[in-house]
């Protein structure tokens, strides 16, 4: 008797399972493909720069509309305009190359939305310029510039979305 008890058991949780199971399926790949590729988040943007000086250390925020994009921060040699290649006229040794992607500094119809400076020159501690250079097939790029070796940190901010670069004094 206990073994048809066991068997009714394991027969009776399997049935069970198999029927919550098909509840819990998803709809067919396709469907599911098709769905989502209505469903686009816009690109992100870029609306404005900024920078402050503090007791320890000096800040740069990008400001954004939508969603934090992916951000990477990357010290360079130089500072160079996206697509053209000449050099960014800021004054420094050390420089920071901080690029946006997926983001636009511009609407849909090509008229900017950026309102903050193109080329600044900026006289704190350790920042000494920023400079936007580049709004190119999805990528907006900033330039900074200091005299010496900066030892920073990068993260992203929400409500309002903006990305930060705290500058070490």
């Amino acid at each position: 008797m206990n073994t048809r008890l066991r068997q009714f058991v394991a027969l009776a949780t399997g049935a069970l399972l198999a029927g919550c199971l098909s509840f819990a399926a998803p709809a067919s790949a396709s469907t599911l493909t098709s769905a989502t590729a209505d469903v686009q988040a816009p690109t992100p943007l870029v609306v404005n720069a900024r920078w402050g000086g503090h007791a320890t250390y000096d800040r740069i925020v990008i400001d954004l509309q939508g969603y934090s994009p992916t951000v990477t921060v990357t010290p360079v040699a130089q500072l160079v305009y996206d697509g053209s290649g000449k050099p960014v006229p800021l004054a420094g040794k050390h420089f920071l190359e901080i690029r946006l992607n997926p983001a636009a500094a511009h609407d849909d119809a090509g008229g900017s939305v950026y309102q903050g400076p193109k080329l600044q020159k900026i006289y704190l501690s350790k920042l000494k310029g920023l400079a936007m250079t580049g709004d190119y097939e999805g990528y907006v790029t900033f330039g900074a510039a200091f005299d010496t070796v900066p030892y920073y940190r990068a993260y992203s901010l929400h409500s309002p979305e903006r990305f930060v670069v705290d500058i070490a004094h």
